[in-house]
Formats: structure tokens, C-alpha cells, sequence
């Protein structure tokens, strides 16, 4: 049977509690096509890599997508109003502001695929960690790790340079 329409600002008045840190995201459809609702702010430091597209809305306020394109270190700015697809296998670090909602989609993962959470050295940009599991629930399984990662100094020093990576993204401003 067909859902109801989803009313966004009556979900997000009635349901705005459910966007906490660290991932601030309620998934509002898991079928054919998975649908969050991403709220801000949060503070994370790792790069999500995911085998299949992203599509994200930024339905209020901006974000910045900070992305490894090509080797290369970029922030795409995504301001309200705005949609962008994320190609595949491209590491990239949703920064939300605070009172901004967005909206993401993703493809089901097909059951071999691997998403990776990657964190890189702000030092010198080699990669730090890197964990990699199938997902089947990215809320729950991406906390997991970012909460591990956060409580390992083992995990957060970088094997070049010997730093600490950051916890949360350096220098960040709102677009």
C-alpha cells in the first residue's frame, strides 16, 4: 500500500528531536529508494564512501560538502534551495550548520558493496582510519564507528605524521 504524503515542516516541528549529533538523520523511507531527513549541526571528521550515487536537498539553510575529488581536497557549498549528485566512491563530509534541514537519497546497497568511513590527517592528508562494513542501517552503523573512532587515540594518530586527527573539521565556515 502507497504512503501518505510526508508534510516537511510539520514532520520537522513534530519530529525535529529525532536529529541529533553525531549523524543528525532520520531515514523516512527504506524501500526502493532510502530518504533522510538530515538535520544540523553536527561534528564529524571522517569521509563517508559509498558504491552507489548520493542526491542531496538542502530544503533550509546551506551545508558544505567537503569532498576528496580526484586526489584533491574541495568544499562544495550547497545552499537552500540546492540539489547535487554525488558520483559514486567519492569520499565526502556532510558539515551542517545549525538550524538546517536537508534532504538525502541513496540508492539500497547491493549486497556485496562496502560503504567506508575514511578519516584523513589534517597535517599532512594521508589517510588516518578507514572502516568498511555493509550497510544496512546508516544511522545506527555509522555512529558506531565515528563514536569509536573518537574514543581511540590508537585510531585517530596518523601513521605518516604521528598527529591526532581532528575530531571535527578545521576552519569551517557557513556558505
Amino acid at each position: 500500500m502507497l504512503s501518505s504524503p510526508l508534510n516537511m515542516p510539520r514532520w520537522l516541528e513534530e519530529n525535529s528531536h529525532l536529529l541529533k549529533p553525531p549523524i543528525n538523520n532520520y531515514c523516512v523511507y527504506r524501500d526502493d529508494v532510502t530518504v533522510m531527513i538530515v538535520g544540523g549541526p553536527n561534528a564529524r571528521s571522517d569521509y563517508h564512501i559509498n558504491e552507489t550515487a548520493e542526491w542531496f536537498y538542502q530544503y533550509r539553510g546551506s551545508m558544505l560538502l567537503k569532498v576528496v575529488d580526484d586526489g584533491i581536497f574541495r568544499d562544495i557549498p550547497i545552499r537552500e534551495g540546492e540539489m547535487f549528485l554525488l558520483p559514486p566512491n567519492t569520499p565526502h563530509n556532510p558539515v551542517r550548520f545549525a538550524d538546517t534541514v536537508g534532504i538525502v537519497l541513496e540508492q539500497p546497497r547491493p549486497a556485496e558493496s562496502k560503504d567506508r568511513l575514511r578519516w584523513y590527517c589534517q597535517n599532512c592528508g594521508g589517510i588516518v582510519n578507514e572502516e568498511a562494513f555493509h550497510c544496512t542501517d546508516l544511522g545506527t552503523q555509522i555512529k558506531e564507528a565515528v563514536n569509536e573512532f573518537k574514543a581511540s587515540d590508537e585510531k585517530r594518530k596518523c601513521k605518516k605524521c604521528g598527529e591526532l586527527a581532528d575530531l571535527v573539521p578545521r576552519g569551517v565556515v557557513q556558505p
